[in-house]
């Protein structure tokens, strides 16, 4: 029921979310990314922000390869829920966040496609579809960017670039 919703709101209101992949809007910084200073500086630019998550030893981390940036559980209390992606990067984090169900969560490593704790069909860069309302992740790694209009958002590394492109 909640994908039926959102697939009448994506397309009745043409909203595209334009999520910042770790944070970054205009390349990859490998330094910054999931840094929580620089996550809140793409989302006061007016994206939203994908984040890795992990939780270890009774504890919280940011950080894509490994448990990288400690935060606290007033983190999450500071970012609207609504603009948030949250990437659960070990099953611990996932079952932390699931805890959470005011939070958009996912875990995938290579499938095609999973399925958001929102409903949001998030869509891998080697999967040759994008369904329409979909979240097209790294287009910039897609072999064509045939149906990338059709989505109901983009994340990216390079978000500016697309938002300016696809922005209604």
């Amino acid at each position: 029921m909640t994908l039926l919703v959102i697939y009448i709101r994506l397309n009745e209101e043409s909203i595209m979310f334009f999520i910042a992949h770790r944070g970054n809007t205009q390349g990859i910084v490998k330094e910054k990314e999931n840094h929580p200073d620089y996550l809140k500086r793409a989302l006061d630019l007016g994206f939203d922000i994908e984040v890795d998550v992990w939780f270890t030893n009774g504890q919280v981390f940011l950080g894509h390869d490994g448990p990288e940036h400690l935060v606290d559980e007033n983190f999450f209390n500071t970012i609207d829920p609504k603009k948030a992606w949250y990437h659960a990067k070990n099953m611990e984090a996932m079952y932390y966040l699931r805890q959470k169900s005011e939070l958009n969560c996912f875990w995938h490593q290579e499938d095609d496609c999973t399925l958001t704790s929102k409903g949001f069909i998030w869509v891998h860069p080697n999967c040759p579809v994008l369904p329409k309302g979909s979240i097209c992740v790294l287009p910039e790694l897609r072999k064509t960017t045939s149906g990338i209009e059709n989505c109901g958002g983009i994340c990216s590394d390079f978000i500016e670039q697309y938002k300016k492109q696809y922005k209604s």
